[in-house]
């Protein structure tokens, strides 16, 4: 995914897609990228991805939805 960072990666898809939904609310264009084995969902992340662009506004709306 090029001129995309990597801003967050969880081992839940719950987590993972709560995090897409708070970005899409704010406007940031989102990506997941589940690398998960279907077989064995402890081997491998689900990776949260944005335009390097908005990588700091990202960043920025998780840490505060976090410290909540």
């Amino acid at each position: 995914m090029k001129n995309w960072d990597k801003i967050y990666s969880t081992k839940s898809l719950a987590k993972a897609s709560i995090i897409k939904g708070l970005l899409e609310e704010n406007e940031v264009p989102v990506q997941i990228l589940n690398k998960q084995d279907n077989n064995f969902p402890m081997w491998g992340d689900i990776e949260v991805y944005v335009p390097a662009h908005l990588n700091i506004t990202a960043t920025q709306l998780i840490e505060k939805a976090l410290l909540n």
